[in-house]
């Protein structure tokens, strides 16, 4: 009996083990699937918007882009007018774009926000489900240690461009995502900014 009891404690002891380390991937997961299904609690539980909207603020250059010129009285008065009585809205910081749940998803898969092309339907049957799993690209794992972990996901088109995921350890098996470091810019984004 003592035996079984030891036996019992050391299997539950090494999935302990084995869920603490496995933790961070499924947290990644979590939020890659979150992302996809637009679903803000789920997002809520696992990103720190705080910390991820400071570490995004200095990467982005937050300005906005150049509004359309208001309609000219003499070519188009009632637009004029329209355009007079509307209310005055800022522009969405460029923050929004890439902590919304489209601009999340579109990250975890290595794209910049709003490139990326939709997702097919997720396979039918189990054997199908399983084999998807395996050939799905996985993020590399950049740094690991018991309180943070890195996942660099390389973009599926541009070699040598990374988007840099940082959870960090909250409690025992839960990590939120605290820093996103974006790739640098590429040769074409570099150019076609100089074009412009």
């Amino acid at each position: 009996m003592g035996r079984r009891i030891f036996n019992l404690i050391l299997v539950l002891l090494l999935v302990a083990v084995a869920a603490f380390f496995a933790a961070p991937w499924f947290a990644f997961r979590a939020l890659r699937a979150d992302a996809r299904d637009g679903d803000a609690q789920g997002l809520a539980e696992l990103v720190d918007y705080n910390s991820v909207r400071g570490s995004l603020k200095a990467q982005i250059a937050d300005t906005p882009p150049p509004a359309a010129p208001a309609p000219s009285l003499w070519t188009d008065p009632l637009g004029a007018i329209r355009h007079a009585m509307e209310p005055l809205r800022p522009p969405p910081p460029a923050v929004d774009t890439y902590v919304s749940a489209q601009g999340l998803h579109d990250l975890t898969r290595g794209y910049a926000p709003g490139e990326g092309p939709p997702e097919p339907p997720p396979p039918e049957g189990f054997l199908d489900q399983a084999k998807a799993a395996i050939d799905a690209r996985w993020p590399r794992t950049q740094f690991w240690d018991p309180n943070r972990m890195r996942f660099a996901v390389k973009h599926p088109k541009e070699d040598g461009q990374e988007t840099v995921f940082t959870f960090q350890r909250k409690d025992w098996f839960e990590w939120k995502l605290v820093d996103i470091k974006l790739p640098s810019k590429t040769k074409a984004q570099a150019e076609a900014e100089k074009g412009s």
